[in-house]
């Protein structure tokens, strides 16, 4: 047996230790979608009207559009009104505005999982790397590390759900640029209920100083995580990223539908 062979068949074969559930307290939309859905989505991150509108017109797209079948793909049919758009954990705040303000079980979850979130520990030499992170839990980002260090190399590095506030002139020229709602049933859905993603911009001749990730934790029962991200990399600019997911291990199927979208600009690297 080569070597590679061998290792897969390790890494199949090794206990999935990222199975484990956060007991937190959470808000939880009951199963179903409809346009009261949406626009709750859309209220609960206070968006912009043209994002509302954005999203509703993807949701009226995709109830003509046919449900597709995967070549070689058996599973029992999505029933998606048995299925939760939005949960969270609950806080006073909408958002942490710092990762000392973080629920406790969430930083323990992440530590769990390996995902570094102490910037001091990272700069003291602790962690091996320097790594910025969003981390997502379910529906909501709940931390982005090393945002004021990018922003000094002029990097936005944010969820998306704060950039369609903070930048939504950049938003409204790439999203959906790449990955337009009419591009698959699955894209149209994830346009009219997506929650929470990264949004990344870097400016012309920027090169990222660190690299960069996104981390995704389903942990509710019975939900979709909804991922949407937009990567804009201007001329001649750089930016290093990578993603990652995990879940908890259930007899229940859940469904992570994501849209990532990358613009890469003249002689950019993505």
């Amino acid at each position: 047996m080569n070597t590679a062979v061998k290792e897969l068949g390790e890494l199949v074969g090794r206990e999935y230790k990222e199975g484990f559930v956060t007991d937190i307290e959470a808000e939880t939309l009951p199963p179903g979608l409809d346009e009261s859905v949406i626009r709750f989505l859309s209220a609960k991150k206070s968006e912009p009207d043209f994002i509302l509108e954005w999203r509703l017109e993807a949701f009226r797209r995709w109830q003509e559009m046919d449900k597709p079948e995967w070549a070689h793909v058996h599973h029992d049919p999505i029933d998606f009104q048995a299925i939760s758009y939005y949960s969270a954990p609950k806080r006073d705040e909408d958002r942490p505005k710092s990762l000392d303000e973080v629920d406790p079980k969430l930083i323990e979850t992440y530590n769990k999982l390996g995902i570094p979130l102490h910037e001091q520990e990272m700069l003291a030499g602790v962690q091996k790397r320097s790594v910025a992170v969003d981390v997502v839990f379910d529906s909501v980002s709940v931390a982005t590390t090393f945002r004021d260090k990018l922003a000094e190399a002029g990097v936005l590095f944010m969820p998306i759900s704060e950039a369609v506030q903070e930048h939504p002139e950049l938003v409204r020229k790439y999203l959906g640029s790449v990955v337009p709602h009419t591009d698959n049933y699955f894209a149209a859905l994830n346009s009219a209920v997506f929650t929470d993603g990264s949004f990344v911009f870097v400016p012309k001749g920027v090169t990222c100083p660190m690299e960069l990730s996104t981390y995704f934790r389903i942990n509710a029962e019975n939900t979709g995580q909804f991922e949407r991200t937009l990567i804009v990399v201007e001329d001649q600019g750089y930016v290093s990223y990578l993603e990652g997911c995990t879940a908890p291990q259930r007899d229940e199927n859940q469904l992570h539908a994501a849209v990532v979208e990358l613009v890469a600009l003249e002689e950019a690297s993505l």
